[in-house]
């Protein structure tokens, strides 16, 4: 039997133009794709947040699989290049230290969680079955630090993307040439294999108006900054939702009962670690009375160069100085010091050292701005106290309320409690290093966002979600009658 083809199509179109009147939506519009081609890098806001909409409506006809693969890509350039792109933000950024720059975009790319961290809930009972799931919101602004200028990036990605979003980037100035860099690498590679381009964009000349476009464009859903405290605020005066990872300020507390040793390589090990630029870094220490010389003998075996009184002085006078007004002012680090090698702040006071020591360390009393400041730079102020309970007291008033992240070196579990009940931090590290409560060395997973100020804590896949919950009512539920 001969089929007319021309009726076929009429009936059809009517069947169509039916459902469409019966509010029964017809199949999408291909979507068209203007920014192909860019890999991600833009001057203009508008073409960046429009590129980002333009891949999330592709991201969002793809599985789940196929985010998953996206994601691979991102992790193997960033595991595989991480010598040359670590190399590439050192050389730019010109703070840290290389083996760490190299060290931090390796292990983001390793254990930055995906698509697995995503699940649903369900709720089963006598009228039916609901499911809870996480969508994506769409388009993310993010700002990026010059601390850590590819490294946060890369993180970003994986978990932004992994929950089905696109994200446009405005890093900071002094490490744009690396974030853009791989910016168009990880793009390029996605877009050979997948066909998608521009699921990350970046602002290729960063400037705090371009922040400011993103954080007011209509099309941007959702914000994520990682920085000081102006961009933070700037953030959350916003209408629309903001995760924000603030400045910190961590505390060591350490007690009679600690491992003196251990503590003193954990108390280098974290504090050193890219010369202390990381937020969760050790940055004072509290000692009881007790043990106080004896923790200081430890540091010294354990390879820190101790500066006298004299010395640390005259490393505050060059190192440390003073922003804002009237109760607004506070100590910060001078920008000549930040991120520097222990032996270049050494040269600043006329001391020689090896270039391979990693910390300098000293006794101080609480006034001293070192103990005050966010200070990054490879030089921790330790002061003594004459019980756990002074030291808990004072760590409390030296990290501001920020409630970041808090160390502590002991064997007395009361004592740890009292820690952990008085400063309240997102991150509560017992007899490690300050990097173990980010999974390395510890357990857990890796972020280089820690959202302290809006509360999300290290950020995951599921941060940059939305729920959305599907009911069958009366049915579904296979379970009784």
């Amino acid at each position: 039997m001969q089929v007319n083809e021309a009726l076929v199509r009429t009936v059809v179109e009517e069947v169509l133009q039916r459902l469409r009147g019966n509010g029964v939506p017809s199949a999408p519009p291909p979507v068209v794709k203007r920014y192909q081609g860019r890999f991600g890098l833009f001057t203009d806001v508008d073409d960046a947040v429009a590129a980002a909409v333009e891949a999330f409506d592709i991201l969002s006809r793809r599985t789940l699989e196929e985010r998953k693969r996206l994601i691979d890509h991102i992790r193997r350039i960033a595991i595989e290049q991480c010598v040359e792109l670590g190399t590439m933000e050192m050389e730019e950024t010109k703070i840290g230290r290389l083996e760490h720059k190299i060290e931090k975009l390796r292990i983001l790319g390793e254990k930055t969680p995906g698509v697995e961290f995503l699940r649903s809930e369900v709720f089963s009972g006598d009228h039916g079955l609901t499911v809870i799931e996480h969508a994506p919101f769409g388009v993310i602004g993010a700002v990026t630090p010059v601390t850590h200028s590819l490294p946060t990036l890369t993180g970003n990605a994986i978990a932004m993307i992994a929950a089905g979003n696109t994200v446009v980037f405005n890093p900071h100035p002094s490490g744009k040439r690396v974030a853009a860099e791989g910016v168009r690498r990880y793009n390029q590679a996605i877009f050979r294999d997948l066909g998608i381009d521009n699921v990350m964009c970046v602002i290729t000349e960063p400037t705090i108006e371009t922040a400011n476009a993103i954080f007011k464009h209509r099309d941007i859903a959702l914000l994520c900054v990682t920085g000081g405290p102006g961009v933070a605020r700037a953030a959350m005066q916003q209408a629309k939702r903001a995760i924000v990872a603030g400045p910190g300020n961590p505390p060591v507390v350490v007690d009679e009962t600690a491992d003196l040793d251990r503590a003193a390589r954990c108390i280098i090990k974290g504090a050193s670690y890219d010369n202390n630029l990381l937020c969760i870094a050790e940055k004072e220490v509290f000692a009881v009375e007790k043990i106080f010389d004896q923790l200081m003998a430890a540091m010294e075996r354990a390879g820190a160069v101790r500066l006298n009184a004299a010395e640390i002085e005259a490393l505050t006078a060059k190192a440390i100085t003073y922003v804002g007004e009237g109760e607004h002012r506070h100590p910060v680090g001078v920008k000549e010091f930040i991120g520097q090698d222990a032996a270049k702040l050494a040269r600043a006071i006329g001391k020689k050292i090896p270039d391979d020591v990693e910390l300098l360390f000293g006794e101080t009393d609480f006034s001293n701005p070192f103990v005050h400041a966010e200070q990054m730079m490879p030089f921790v102020p330790f002061v003594r106290c004459r019980d756990v309970d002074e030291a808990i007291e004072r760590a409390r008033i030296a990290e501001h309320g920020f409630r970041h992240t808090a160390i502590i070196h002991s064997h007395d579990v009361v004592n740890m409690t009292k820690m952990g009940r008085a400063l309240d931090t997102t991150i509560f590290v017992k007899n490690g290093p300050c990097m173990a409560g980010l999974g390395l060395g510890g357990e857990g997973y890796i972020s280089y966002s820690i959202a302290g100020p809006t509360g999300e804590g290290i950020t995951t896949p599921l941060t940059f979600t939305r729920e959305r919950r599907c009911a069958m009512i009366d049915s579904l539920r296979i379970l009784g009658k």
